[in-house]
């Protein structure tokens, strides 16, 4: 097989991973809050599952980048199915407390294992074939589109899909009898995204080949593991460029968490009932993910008009930032001109995520050999996660109106202006030295 060949194969491996990752989720997002509370959950304890997810992710989010570095891209991948495809079931089916916080948690963990070893895999492929100078942005883009089109899918079917069964009382009373009444409408999408996780761990162990590693122990693991999350931090604490990187995936963590706060209670508002707004916001949040899918088709296009990478990232994040200022003009008016203006803000929130994403990676897969590189991964999701869990802790406290949204689109452009007037980054050289313990990272 020629290298070109190769080089496609690889991309379209990555991009059917993503979709078959991604799709489970997207399933969940329309029904999950609400077959919380159809389970007897009231709102607090809504959040405590919240948040089960949310800690264990954050908690898991740099020893499982190590663990991916160290033992493998596949079999962390596999082991983030297994763990997703447990607690699709367990929320779909528990019905106390501690089995769907437990289901949730379990799904934060395999949120921990998932982020890096993909893209870390993808990257690998691509330097064996290629060398370290080899174009990333068009493969990273292709991925980052299947994730935004597999969760678009997701949110539209998880959404639809419970309203079908509930709509049909004699298909409905069919499923109940036969399932002893366990499983509820709102169950059918997780035990449908529980079959993807199927299909997806199989994808991943038959199809993501990767150069065999050196033979190591348990007691091996342990001790790299460690080592490999310490130089991802001195990597972030030393490394202008992945500051930047880290600081810009804050500002959109911190945006999309007040959008996902947010909107569904202004959907329900301008419907005027919880039901409709949950089916206005699965539909609007749909919406978004194909902005954000096709942002990140046009980064290879955005970063070559833009002259650049890095302008490329201070574009999108700056778009994105207009979305919620957009939105929090709109915040306090009503009528159908600024609902219209501000679903347009929420499509250029994503659209601006979308396209600003995969030139942000590639500029730290520039910093980062394979040996550090989910680890680095992970380090930038947890940036993520983190600001988005304090912005969003401040935006409840807020008052409504424009001030929450104020604070998640200055915080989304502060991101983008940390990349301004800093210069061009070379995208490979020979001094970069060794940061972490195991010789995993690389920084000018």
């Amino acid at each position: 097989m020629s290298r070109v060949a190769d080089l496609a194969a690889a991309r379209r491996r990555y991009a059917t991973v993503c979709v078959l990752y991604w799709l489970p989720l997207g399933l969940t997002i329309a029904p999950l809050i609400l077959l919380l509370t159809e389970r007897g959950l009231s709102l607090p304890a809504v959040a405590g599952c919240l948040a089960a997810h949310s800690l264990t992710a954050a908690l898991l989010e740099l020893p499982t980048g190590g663990l991916s570095d160290v033992v493998g891209r596949r079999v962390v991948l596999a082991a983030a199915g297994v763990s997703n495809l447990a607690a699709l079931v367990l929320v779909a089916l528990g019905t106390s407390a501690w089995q769907l916080a437990l289901g949730m948690a379990l799904i934060g963990a395999g949120r921990a294992l998932s982020s890096g070893p993909a893209e870390a895999w993808y990257v690998d492929t691509v330097h064996a074939r290629s060398g370290p100078d080899a174009e990333l942005r068009t493969g990273l883009a292709r991925g980052a589109s299947a994730t935004s089109a597999a969760l678009a899918a997701g949110t539209l079917l998880g959404g639809v899909l419970p309203w079908l069964l509930g709509a049909g009382p004699d298909l409905g009373a069919r499923l109940s009898a036969a399932t002893s009444g366990t499983v509820l409408p709102l169950s059918w999408p997780l035990l449908l995204g529980a079959s993807v996780e199927v299909a997806f761990v199989l994808y991943v162990l038959a199809a993501l080949h990767e150069p065999p590693r050196p033979a190591t122990t348990l007691r091996g693991v342990l001790r790299g593991v460690p080592a490999t999350v310490a130089g991802g931090l001195r990597l972030g604490g030393r490394d202008a460029l992945v500051r930047r990187v880290l600081l810009g995936a804050a500002g959109a963590g911190s945006a999309l968490a007040v959008v996902e706060l947010l909107t569904p209670g202004r959907t329900a508002a301008l419907t005027g009932a919880a039901e409709s707004g949950a089916v206005l916001f699965a539909a609007l949040a749909c919406a978004g993910f194909a902005c954000s899918a096709l942002g990140s088709h046009l980064a290879p296009l955005t970063a070559r008009l833009a002259g650049g990478g890095q302008r490329a990232v201070v574009l999108g994040l700056g778009v994105g930032a207009g979305g919620l200022f957009l939105m929090a003009a709109t915040a306090a008016s009503a009528g159908t001109a600024a609902a219209v203006l501000g679903a347009a803000g929420f499509g250029l929130v994503y659209l601006g995520r979308g396209a600003a994403g995969p030139s942000e990676n590639e500029l730290l897969h520039r910093r980062v050999d394979g040996a550090g590189r989910a680890t680095a991964l992970s380090v930038q999701s947890l940036a993520l996660q983190l600001s988005a869990a304090l912005t969003g802790s401040l935006a409840s406290l807020l008052p409504p109106g424009p001030l929450p949204w104020l604070l998640g689109g200055t915080a989304m452009l502060a991101g983008a202006l940390v990349w301004v007037d800093r210069g061009a980054v070379r995208p490979h050289t020979t001094s970069m030295r060794s940061l972490s313990g195991n010789g995993g990272f690389r920084r000018l």
